[in-house]
């Protein structure tokens, strides 16, 4: 009796100095070394109930298991418990996780969560092995070469995708509309993210892509659009922002994007239990594109900072927002350091957009609700017509403005790709037209 005894007290001993050594830990980094002020009892039959298991396990398992790891899976159970966004985060994930978001890290290039046991698919990630191999946004992940994902935590799935560049990984996925799982081989890469792309769509219509929101992401930005002004005299009559299957990312990030093209007011605020996790973030007096329209696409796949972008501009009324619903990620996770070299990814607020709306599980409603469709150019054998420069003894163009069939098929071939997308072909027509309205 004695003996058992002194166990439950050495067990609980353990976990009391984890528990200060985690909560220690977390209000050094939100109190600036303040002492923490609850003073709300210990649950001390919960944690008797705890230590008994504790006990159980590490005398009756059928094999040895160490208290590092039977700490360490308590632990990431009790995040995993709160929410899906919650984790515990060894040294390794940790220095992950903070090569991520300066965007470079090896692996597949997929946002994932998880969903009933399965990893979810928030979205593939632009020129990644994921997006070329097919992966979509909403693909549900089962196995991960021929080892079920089901009982694994999010964390050990995602180490098993990261792996050497070129080694190999063959993914069997469920996707709605399928009738049987597809399995698909995709070679692990290393994941350099160019969040920021841009281009001239026509003249005076410029389009932005920005796939995931990184540390460098505003200024990347700001250089792109004043490359495209530069390239259109001085000033653009319209810009498509293109948010789709953008998993997120860094808040301030998202702050710094729907900055650029608000001149006042709020952008987003964020409420939560603790002091700091309440902010509010206000646009300074600006417009880096002068109050030119903007068209705001995005899609099941456009997540947290996407969203936090896509309401700013909607609630403002600076931007038509077009496509189809968000994703409905709504909350702010916190990176807590601990004393060992690892972090607590602790969910600490809901965010906001400037009316109020709370994004979380519902999603950003877009103004114009687009299908998910593909155009598709009619070959020209399926249809003939005859012009006026057909007929025999037609009388040649007064102005001599004749153009060489080679640079039209030159400009054909150019926007070719373009033409096919039909949200981005939605939103430049709706541009054009906003256009000439305001003329």
């Amino acid at each position: 009796m004695l003996k058992k005894k002194a166990i439950f007290v050495l067990s609980l001993g353990i976990m009391l100095g984890v528990f200060i050594g985690i909560c220690g830990s977390v209000f050094a980094e939100r109190s600036n070394g303040e002492p923490a002020t609850d003073t709300e009892a210990l649950p001390y039959e919960d944690l008797r109930t705890f230590t008994e298991i504790f006990g159980r396990i590490k005398r009756d398992y059928v094999e040895p298991v160490s208290d590092k790891k039977l700490l360490e899976d308590a632990v990431r159970g009790m995040l995993s418990g709160l929410d899906p966004h919650s984790a515990y985060l060894v040294a390794e994930e940790y220095q992950e996780l903070k090569e991520g978001t300066t965007g470079q890290f090896g692996g597949l290039g997929i946002e994932v969560t998880m969903e009933n046991g399965f990893i979810k698919v928030v979205s593939p990630i632009d020129d990644t092995p994921a997006q070329k191999a097919g992966i979509k946004t909403g693909d549900l992940i089962i196995k991960l070469d021929e080892k079920p994902v089901k009982g694994m935590s999010l964390a050990d799935a995602v180490k098993v995708m990261r792996g050497e560049p070129g080694s190999k990984i063959v993914l069997t996925i469920v996707r709605e509309g399928s009738d049987a799982p597809l399995k698909l081989t995709l070679a692990r890469d290393i994941i350099k993210v160019k969040s920021v792309k841009s281009r001239i769509l026509e003249k005076g219509y410029g389009y932005v892509r920005i796939s995931s929101f990184q540390s460098g992401t505003g200024d990347s930005l700001k250089e792109a659009l004043a490359a495209l002004k530069k390239e259109n005299g001085g000033n653009l009559k319209g810009l498509v922002l293109d948010l789709r299957n953008n998993p997120g990312g860094v808040l301030n990030a998202a702050v710094e994007v729907s900055d650029a093209f608000i001149k006042s007011g709020l952008i987003v605020y964020t409420e939560g239990r603790i002091e700091n996790s309440e902010m509010r973030f206000n646009a300074a007096s600006d417009d880096l594109i002068d109050g030119a329209p903007i068209v705001v696409l995005i899609n099941g796949g456009s997540a947290s900072a996407s969203e936090i972008v896509a309401g700013a501009l909607q609630d403002q009324k600076r931007a038509v927002i077009m496509g189809e619903k968000s994703f409905g990620k709504g909350s702010v996770q916190t990176i807590l350091p601990t004393s060992n070299g690892a972090a607590v990814k602790l969910t600490t607020a809901r965010y906001f957009t400037p009316s109020g709306r709370s994004i979380q599980a519902e999603g950003i409603e877009p103004d114009i609700v687009l299908e998910h469709v593909k155009l598709e150019t009619l070959d020209k054998a399926d249809f003939v017509g005859i012009k006026e420069a057909d007929l025999s003894g037609h009388l040649q163009n007064g102005n001599g403005a004749v153009k060489a069939k080679k640079e039209t098929l030159e400009k054909d071939k150019e926007t070719k790709q373009d033409s096919e997308d039909y949200s981005l072909h939605e939103a430049l027509n709706l541009l054009k037209g906003i256009s000439i309205i305001n003329k």
